[in-house]
């Protein structure tokens, strides 16, 4: 990695995570695999944070996390709302869309947050989402939603531990 300016790791940051979206997005269409994203968009020791599976570290199981975690889910989409990022750091706000609408016209949708780090190189080191999970249940409750097919459950006592990439915090 070359030294760049704050703004330039800023852009650099972003722009890796807009990529991060569209790939995203190209998921929703059915043209790559979640664990497509993991391999490209994380670093060998990345730390990702879920809300209902807890922590997952390394990117071999991130890749697995990801087709794992979201198998059954595959009508659920995840639009964009705001992005921000400064230096390594990047917050995000996003939906999740559950299928259909409700009687005025509103999709079954929550919140999700995002904090990442990137490490350089088009790569993440840390993904933490944070979502309401019982609003998510609550969603699947009005909405009738049920998944097309085989759907895994997270753990029942996944590691909650948070704790971001030594150095992340710049302590």
């Amino acid at each position: 990695m070359t030294d760049t300016t704050a703004a330039d790791r800023t852009a650099e940051a972003k722009a890796t995570y807009f990529r991060y979206v569209e790939g995203r997005e190209a998921v929703a269409r059915g043209e790559r695999s979640w664990s497509s994203l993991g391999e490209e968009f994380f670093t060998e020791d990345a730390v990702f944070i879920d809300p209902a599976w807890g922590r997952v570290e390394g990117r071999d199981a991130i890749v697995a996390f990801m087709d794992e975690s979201m198998l059954g889910l595959e009508d659920w989409s995840f639009p964009e709302t705001w992005t921000m990022a400064e230096g390594d750091r990047v917050v995000t706000m996003w939906w999740n869309r559950l299928p259909g609408e409700r009687a005025d016209g509103t999709p079954y949708q929550a919140v999700g947050i995002s904090v990442m780090h990137y490490a350089g190189d088009g790569r993440f080191s840390y993904e933490s989402d944070l979502l309401n999970m019982a609003e998510v249940g609550e969603l699947i409750g009005d909405s009738g939603w049920r998944p097309n097919g085989p759907m895994n459950l997270p753990p029942a006592r996944p590691n909650r531990d948070v704790t971001p990439p030594r150095g992340w915090l710049h302590d």
